[in-house]
């Protein structure tokens, strides 16, 4: 289950809500006026959601150095709508 709380805990209840980030492992989302404004996660799970991310980016960043292809950005985008909306690539 989502844990919701309003923003104003973030200051007023703070040693709460980072209990229960550690001990539960669930972030904790902050609304502000009623409105999602944030969410509160600890540095494992921020890390576990990024690590792969940035494993790829390296990974690109290798091969693009051992390439001297490149593509502009609307190449890469098209690219990305096609594959997103299932046609093939050409």
């Amino acid at each position: 289950m989502l844990n919701i709380r309003p923003v104003s805990d973030l200051r007023n209840k703070y040693p709460e809500i980072e209990e229960t980030v550690l001990k539960t492992g669930e972030p904790v989302f902050l609304t502000k006026n009623g409105y999602g404004s944030m969410v509160v996660m600890s540095l494992e799970q921020y890390s576990a959601l990024t690590d792969g991310i940035e494993m790829s980016l390296d990974e690109a960043d290798k091969a693009a150095g051992l390439s001297d292809l490149r593509y502009s950005a609307e190449e890469v985008f098209s690219r990305v709508r096609r594959g997103l909306h299932g046609k093939p690539e050409l």
